[in-house]
């Protein structure tokens, strides 16, 4: 395997020599340490202390969910409001990895603060909740937003350890290597038991932080002759500019409306999941955790599976296909009378969540010219934080208005989401019409 000198870029011999090599294992260990936040903090061990601390009957699992959606749209927030910004500072600056520490730093910090809170016995209320609960939900929405923060740096960079015709294998790879983390992640939860899900908060910080090394010890940023430094918030001038050159990067504007859509179905769903398998479907703790064993090797034989599909057919079309699974995998979910078309729908669920990481990197690589890149990714992440923002109020307020329905309202906030699947599977559909 020959390394150029000055970059990460590798030319090797076969896929296993690119697997291996320390810029690319190192880069897909911080998708493993990442993973593990993502997982147990987002999607399963928060919304498990909600249902534990809120839910009492059918009609406060309701509420517990709105909780849950409502602490994830604040999170969305703010992204919203920064992201664009991230990505105008990496074109600036060419730096990734300073970012990348704090903001991993950070996330730590409130993520082990998250179990040293609920682990309190601080009294009181605030706004007629909690103390402790308003704490750990606030100290949630912070730990969120810089984790997702972190991401518009770390994909990024993916090509600066790659090339055209590499990217495709290092983004399946880095997905399935993220989702092993998953695995490893999971190994909290005989710790943690059926009612005490605030146990798994300060071990998945400890994790996140030692995985997350090797990138600042193996991983080297190529030289880049900083811009002329301007004020932080300029930063939206050329966002603005940028939006105004939609008709000269058609494609990669008319995917980021697409994606809007189908991650307004996904991210809603992965925050979701863990409380509806439980208050809908009829789950206990124990066995949604080894549904998402099982889904989680899904994402893992379907990111690599879809990184070849990707390298054959392109970004494009193997996006498509990803929607299409999402949808089927929706609306298993929201019909599922009977545990084991759960499983069905967890599975499904599982290869397109993995494959959409794999698919949609890729093609804002493929759509996008060089020097406007870390902009379009912060673009990139801004369509993909407004849907999250969007996805979880809907199902929050659905979930809400409609709590004296019991269960009833959570298969209708789910069903939501099937509709915004299809919108962005129409939508993208122009994409192919463009033919390239």
């Amino acid at each position: 395997m020959e390394i150029s000198p000055n970059t990460n870029k590798t030319k090797p011999k076969n896929n296993l020599g690119l697997y291996l090599s320390l810029p690319v294992l190192s880069w897909a260990l911080y998708d493993f340490a990442n993973t593990i936040f993502s997982s147990n903090i987002n999607t399963i061990f928060f919304p498990f202390y909600l249902e534990e601390t809120i839910g009492k009957n059918e009609v406060l699992d309701q509420i517990a969910s709105t909780f849950i959606s409502y602490s994830n749209a604040l999170a969305s927030l703010f992204l919203v409001l920064f992201s664009p910004l991230f990505g105008v500072l990496i074109d600036r600056t060419g730096k990734k990895k300073k970012y990348i520490g704090i903001f991993t730093l950070i996330t730590v910090a409130c993520t082990f603060s998250m179990g040293l809170v609920a682990a309190s016995s601080m009294k009181g209320e605030i706004f007629g909740i909690p103390i402790v609960l308003a704490m750990v939900i606030l100290l949630f929405v912070i730990a969120k937003f810089f984790y997702h923060s972190s991401l518009v740096f770390y994909d990024t960079m993916i090509s600066d350890i790659g090339n055209k015709e590499t990217l495709p294998l290092i983004s399946g790879f880095g997905v399935a290597v993220g989702y092993v983390g998953t695995l490893v992640g999971l190994s909290v939860y005989p710790f943690v038991g059926d009612n005490g899900s605030h146990v798994a908060f300060i071990p998945t910080a400890l994790l996140f932080l030692v995985f997350s090394l090797p990138l600042f010890f193996f991983v080297k940023e190529p030289k880049v002759v900083p811009k002329k430094k301007e004020s932080f918030l300029s930063g939206y001038k050329e966002i603005y500019t940028t939006f105004k050159e939609m008709q000269n990067h058609r494609k990669v504007f008319i995917f980021m409306i697409s994606y809007f859509f189908i991650n307004d179905a996904i991210s809603t769903a992965i925050a979701m999941m863990a409380i509806y398998a439980k208050t809908v479907v009829g789950f206990s703790s124990g066995a949604f955790i080894l549904l998402y064993l099982v889904s989680t090797v899904s994402s893992i034989i379907g990111s690599f599976i879809f990184g070849h599909i990707t390298k054959a057919k392109g970004a494009t079309k193997s996006f498509a296909y990803v929607g299409v699974l999402l949808l089927v995998a929706l609306a298993v979910a929201t019909f599922a009378f009977h545990p084991g078309l759960f499983w069905i729908a967890g599975s499904l669920f599982g290869v397109a969540l993995g494959s959409m990481w794999v698919t949609s990197r890729t093609l804002i690589v493929e759509s996008t010219p060089e020097e406007k890149r870390g902009q379009f990714f912060g673009l990139f992440a801004f369509s993909g934080k407004v849907s999250a923002i969007i996805g979880p109020l809907v199902y929050g307020t659905v979930t809400y208005l409609f709590a004296d329905y019991g269960t009833l309202a959570s298969r209708m906030a789910l069903g939501s989401l099937m509709v915004m699947a299809l919108i962005g599977l129409m939508v993208h559909r122009k994409i192919i019409d463009l033919k390239v």
